[in-house]
């Protein structure tokens, strides 16, 4: 018999670094699976489009929000852009691992038909309508296997949605199944005992980067036009850095995460993967907004993330370009992202060599880490440490060390953090770095022990320059920028003013345009 999994066995397990996304049993009708026969007018919506035939690739590479259009207008029907991207995930799933579960064509199809007799009863059901979305493998979704990528929930089939599936449908987006993910989110390389490794689709033999490493692949080999998210230490940027696509570390409470055990905690945020900004902030206006349930939810509307990117003056906006953190790097990450100055400077700004001071940031993003997920395995431990990786062995271990006098003085220092990097950003309204310190390394290598000459004192420690800006609590984006030597992805992190979610999304599309580096598909395609 199939395992059921509860949402009291999500609020146990779901706050582990990446996976601490909202939790919620859904209240909606019963998904519909039966066959249907579209009838007449159904069938017109595509012989009467005004453009020639659409081949897959045409339809998979379409901007999110240019294929959403199509289907409000009658050009396009979410049947056909549901079978181009079925076929496109026959095709090239294979060669990646990206989408570990598949819904049922059937079923597929037969929303997808529901979504069209909707679109001709003009009763679209939102900006999301008939778009098929990518689910990480983190968050729960009634009736389709989510697994954590872990073998104690490889059968799970939960009987509830989390929030940010609640509201992907209630925009109007099919849910077409679930993305490879690092076991229990933790590590920013994707690969677990359930279903192995998710591969560059630069480079089969490179890592995609994690967690949101199967959403990340799905996009840039055009098999889901969105893919959502989470993100602790880098989860929805580094992913996107090493694959050419983009992704926002959202504000703390911009996508609220209820109900969670740690409700207050700002670590880990949900937000959006897409091809390009413009999808990015299409998407997050289906996924923000207030809820009640979060204490830390933001209180504005997500519509305002619908609106055009286009149009800002960056004229005299002054920009921070990073030295180097007192961080090691390899090379050509470091020079590809400091030779975007000028990128800015094209744009109008004044653009200056400075960095705020993070001293503090490893201690204390370590610290809560260790915290976080002790608190959601420390009870599980012992009766399942043979089905717990060595890193959830190592979190719970050093969390029971942690003591009330010593986080105390933890969150008075990353406070301090805090204060030191809002007066920074008064004087410069983006920061710019890279998202990590290395290129795409060997999939067989579970994360770089050490960068140009530096031990990695651990599995995360080559992600600093991601989670010390989660630390912190600003926005965060990734970019691509650049490519390497050989073919490698490189992305741009654009770091903005405390909840400027809106900010950060108008700089990185002014970079986008200037650039259109994104363009570049990869050779897995």
């Amino acid at each position: 018999m199939t395992d059921r999994i509860t949402r009291r066995d999500v609020l146990k397990f779901g706050t582990t670094a990446a996976a601490s996304v909202a939790l919620r049993p859904l209240i909606e009708r019963s998904m519909e699976t039966r066959a249907m026969e579209p009838d007449h007018q159904l069938a017109s919506i595509t012989e009467n489009m005004d453009t020639p035939a659409a081949s897959d690739s045409d339809i998979c590479f379409l901007s999110a929000r240019r294929m959403a259009d199509l289907i409000r207008q009658k050009r396009l029907s979410a049947r056909e852009v549901m079978r181009a991207h079925l076929r496109q995930i026959d095709r090239v799933n294979s060669k990646v691992n990206a989408i570990v579960t598949l819904v049922p064509a059937d079923q597929l199809m037969a929303q997808a038909l529901a979504a069209d007799e909707s679109t001709l009863r003009g009763n679209l059901k939102g900006p999301l309508h008939g778009l098929p979305v990518g689910v990480k493998d983190l968050h729960p979704t009634r009736g389709i296997r989510t697994t954590f990528g872990s073998p104690l929930h490889k059968n799970d089939i939960p009987n509830f949605d989390c929030l940010v599936v609640e509201r992907e449908k209630n925009a109007g987006a099919i849910v077409i199944g679930k993305t490879n993910v690092p076991e229990w989110g933790l590590g920013s390389q994707t690969f677990n005992p359930v279903f192995g490794p998710t591969l560059n689709p630069y480079d089969l033999t490179k890592t995609c980067g994690g967690s949101t490493g199967g959403g990340s692949v799905a996009l840039a080999c055009g098999m889901v036009p969105l893919a959502d998210g989470s993100d602790m230490g880098g989860s929805l940027r580094n992913p996107p850095n090493f694959c050419n696509v983009v992704g926002l570390r959202t504000s703390p409470g911009r996508v609220p995460n209820p109900p969670s055990t740690l409700g207050w905690f700002t670590l880990g945020v949900a937000g959006p993967v897409a091809r390009s900004v413009t999808d990015c902030a299409f998407f997050l206006s289906a996924l923000a907004g207030f809820d009640r349930r979060s204490p830390i939810s933001i209180d504005q509307s997500g519509s305002q993330f619908s609106h055009s990117l286009a149009g800002r003056n960056f004229k005299g906006v002054r920009v921070a370009m990073f030295r180097d953190m007192d961080l090691p790097w390899e090379p050509e990450v470091k020079n590809a992202v400091q030779a975007q100055h000028k990128v800015f400077q094209s744009l109008g700004c004044i653009v200056e060599e400075a960095e705020p001071d993070l001293s503090d940031a490893n201690e204390c993003f370590v610290a809560w880490r260790h915290w976080s997920i002790e608190a959601s395995f420390g009870d599980i431990l012992e009766a399942n440490s043979g089905k717990l990786n060595e890193y959830v062995r190592w979190h719970v271990e050093e969390g029971r060390k942690l003591t009330g006098p010593y986080l105390s003085r933890v969150e008075s220092k990353r406070t301090a953090l805090y204060q030191r990097m809002r007066e920074f950003m008064e004087k410069y309204e983006f920061f710019i770095l890279p998202v990590n310190q290395v290129l795409p390394f060997d999939v067989k290598t579970h994360y770089p022990v050490e960068i140009a000459g530096v031990k990695m004192e651990n599995y995360i420690a080559w992600m600093k320059s991601a989670y010390y800006i989660s630390v912190a609590g600003n926005p965060a984006i990734s970019v691509p920028c650049a490519f390497s030597e050989s073919g490698l992805p490189i992305g741009i992190q654009i770091v903005g003013r405390h909840n400027d979610d809106w900010g950060v999304l108008q700089m990185a599309y002014a970079f986008e345009q200037a650039t259109n580096v994104g363009k570049r598909r990869p050779a897995a395609v």
